[in-house]
């Protein structure tokens, strides 16, 4: 019930909907009893004393009765259902708006494909569970009270006979569906299972056709796709099971009814029309009452549902801004790390130990070294992916966990080794880092780039899309609209994270111009491979097992004949 109201507190803005549906249950509800209690009349009427003039009105009330009924039916199920939808839509943002604020440990945590999941397939299991729920307490609650009002009017005696077996309902009702709900939550893990699968698949298509892989991908997905149904079987057979035990149990209730109905009628406590309307009242009762279990298992596979959604909601973000920020308009771009050390999650051994760095404002500091040495964690810890686990990063002598995160990332701009582009226009990606840039801004910043000539020369220019990551682009052109992005941000530290690793020479060459202009009065972090393109760089760290080994200027190092010479002489040994 915990997880139920908190599903229902969502539609408390949608009230209105809520209530007018209601007093539509109810006018379908009452019709029903009203058919039910009409038994009765007509058959005395009619059959006992042969009066036809109530057989006239007949077609006339049949045709308004049921065009009432379906009037309240549709309002009911039209306001009650989009009030459910609202409410499911709200849920969606807010699970999308929360995962959106969630560091980025979190998604270094969970796939992809299981997020999307629970933002998908998730929320649309509460959807339906939400709607049939609401629908279901309404119309068939409120039918089955006026159908009891019925009964008891009828009899009183019967009536209790036929309410006994209800509680019986009660105890499989809950195992079923507590069994339902812990299916669903199961199930829907796998769902994020095939969903992980799906988007890996599709994402690495080229390199699975590649491989000629296509066959153990296909089995890899048949065997999750075949756990989900593992699970969705076991789900249906006790939904399947459970309207046969409602049954069962009701036949009882129905069997006493008559066998007690009988014997009233004998005695002349009760005339036959008014038990043919009690058993017509009661057959109708038991119907909503069935709907109503029926719809408890619905509820039971939206709160498995909902309890994983609820999971990401409630998850709260390791990095969030101080209680009272430090003022940073816009950095000088002095930027230092003082004996910061950094510890993945749960990890036991230091990524980066004791790391102590200064860079002055414009300044190039090259960060060189082995793979894993941690180059790339210490400019995440520069941009606040992770906070340091010992030490302080300071921009400006102010220490940036005392900034907010929106001021900190306004003072840095990244050129990532992965260029990821969105599936939007040449001109809405280079503009992703100033929204509201006007087109002479952007065309300035595409010309620093060297990115101008070759947009113009496609068809539709500034306006192309570019398909899904960039797929219409070449590598270099992908690289030179990411460094656009960048220049037109216009922040005063820049990181190049290889920003030319994956590019040929023809590609690297113009895009070392570009970042040239990029550099150009900021303080840059160059993190390369290539140390060609690091050898002019005013200072060059060398960082091996998470420590700083070496440090000074290209000239110096090699002097040194350490690590750093180590890496030249195995580049450039031909």
């Amino acid at each position: 019930m915990k997880i139920f109201k908190r599903l229902l507190t969502f539609s408390k803005p949608y009230w209105w909907r809520i209530a007018v549906s209601a007093v539509a249950s109810a006018g379908v509800g009452s019709i029903d009893a009203l058919i039910a209690y009409m038994v009765a009349p007509f058959l005395t009427q009619v059959i006992k004393k042969g009066d036809t003039t109530f057989l006239l009105f007949m077609p006339l009330a049949i045709v308004v009765v049921f065009s009432f009924r379906g009037l309240c039916r549709y309002v009911n199920e039209y306001l009650i259902r989009t009030a459910g939808q609202l409410s499911i839509q709200d849920i969606r943002s807010r699970i999308y708006h929360n995962n959106m604020n969630l560091s980025l440990s979190f998604f270094t945590g969970n796939t992809t494909g299981v997020l999307m999941s629970r933002v998908l397939n998730d929320v649309t299991i509460m959807q339906e569970g939400v709607a049939n729920v609401i629908t279901g307490l309404f119309r068939d609650g409120l039918g089955a009270a006026f159908l009891m009002g019925v009964l008891f009017y009828r009899n009183w005696r019967l009536a209790i006979i036929a309410s006994l077996v209800i509680p019986l309902t009660v105890y499989p009702a809950q195992k079923i569906g507590r069994r339902i709900k812990n299916l669903s939550k199961a199930s829907q893990g796998k769902m994020g299972d095939i969903s992980s699968i799906l988007q890996e698949t599709f994402s690495g298509i080229k390199v699975i056709k590649a491989f000629g892989l296509e066959g153990r991908e296909i089995e890899k997905f048949i065997a999750s796709n075949r756990g989900y149904y593992h699970f969705m079987r076991k789900s249906i057979k006790y939904e399947a099971l459970s309207a046969p035990v409602m049954e069962v149990i009701t036949s009882f209730g129905i069997a006493a009814v008559i066998w007690f109905g009988v014997t009233i009628i004998r005695h002349g406590a009760m005339g036959t029309a008014e038990f043919l309307s009690f058993l017509t009242a009661m057959g109708l009762f038991y119907n909503p009452l069935k709907k109503l279990i029926s719809s408890y298992n619905v509820m039971q596979r939206a709160i498995g549902a909902a309890e994983r959604v609820f999971e990401v909601i409630d998850e709260k973000p390791e990095i969030t801004d101080p209680v009272m920020p430090a003022e940073l308009h816009r950095a000088s771009g002095d930027v230092s790390f003082e004996g910061v050390s950094f510890l993945y999650g749960n990890a036991k051994e230091l990524v980066l130990n004791k790391i102590t760095l200064h860079a002055h404002k414009g300044e190039i500091v090259a960060l060189v070294g082995p793979s894993g040495g941690g180059k790339t964690t210490l400019v995440s810890l520069l941009m606040r992916f992770y906070d340091v686990t010992a030490g302080e990063v300071k921009i400006d002598g102010i220490d940036i966990r005392h900034l907010r995160i929106r001021d900190l990332l306004h003072q840095i701009a990244l050129v990532d080794q992965e260029t990821f582009l969105f599936n939007d226009t040449i001109a809405n990606n280079i503009r992703y880092g100033k929204p509201d840039a006007a087109d002479a801004e952007v065309e300035a910043a595409a010309k620093a780039a060297f990115a101008h000539d070759f947009i113009m020369e496609i068809p539709d220019g500034y306006s192309t899309n570019i398909g899904d990551r960039g797929v219409r682009l070449s590598g270099g052109q992908r690289q030179r609209i990411c460094i656009a992005r960048a220049i037109l941000k216009d922040a005063p530290i820049l990181i190049l994270d290889e920003a030319t690793s994956a590019l040929d020479t023809e590609s690297e060459q113009m895009v070392q111009y570009a970042l040239n202009n990029l550099m150009a009065n900021r303080t840059t972090f160059v993190i390369a491979h290539r140390l060609s393109t690091i050898l002019h760089a005013d200072k060059i760290v060398v960082l091996d097992n998470g420590e700083i080994v070496e440090s000074g200027r290209h000239d110096e190092l090699l002097a040194l004949g350490g690590v750093y010479k180590k890496l030249y002489d195995m580049q450039f040994q031909s």
